[in-house]
């Protein structure tokens, strides 16, 4: 089970480890290495970004970021951000790994049933894409405070 931890980071299923915001590169590589293979990606305006997959749900964490309006004292050392994705974009049944938020499966409910119960704008730093109604979510990202929601565009 993968869970989320607004303002801390996130959770490895397997009793893997925690990638805690603000650890090194080699630390999160090495976390989550004991989960699954990695490999190393871009994401834009990090100095750093790898993903893994595990069970059907592919991790990717950055870091290193440079504020995108050129604020120097907005940058962010070490892990700044981890999104979850699921193979498919709409995805029409639960994964086969939980991915927890408060309690709840995120992944292994439909939408509309999550929303009823969590809503985004409550956890700082957590970010839901929208979604089709009925389908269930296929992506979900936490980011430390200081860096802010959402995911940069990566190539």
């Amino acid at each position: 089970m993968f869970e989320l931890l607004p303002g801390t980071g996130l959770v490895l299923p397997r009793q893997a480890g925690v990638l805690k915001f603000g650890m090194t590169e080699q630390a999160a590589q090495w976390v989550v290495a004991s989960l699954a293979d990695v490999r190393e990606t871009w994401v834009c305006q990090a100095g750093w970004a790898f993903t893994a997959a595990c069970d059907g749900v592919e991790l990717l964490a950055y870091g290193d970021c440079a504020d995108r309006e050129g604020r120097t004292e907005r940058d962010r050392s070490g892990l700044a951000a981890v999104a979850l994705l699921r193979g498919r974009h709409d995805p029409t049944g639960p994964s086969a790994v939980p991915v927890v938020l408060d309690g709840i499966d995120i992944f292994g409910y439909p939408v509309a049933e999550v929303l009823e119960v969590l809503a985004p704008a409550d956890y700082l730093g957590v970010r839901f894409p929208a979604v089709s109604p009925g389908t269930y979510l296929a992506e979900v990202s936490v980011s430390c405070l200081a860096f802010g929601g959402g995911a940069p565009a990566r190539a």
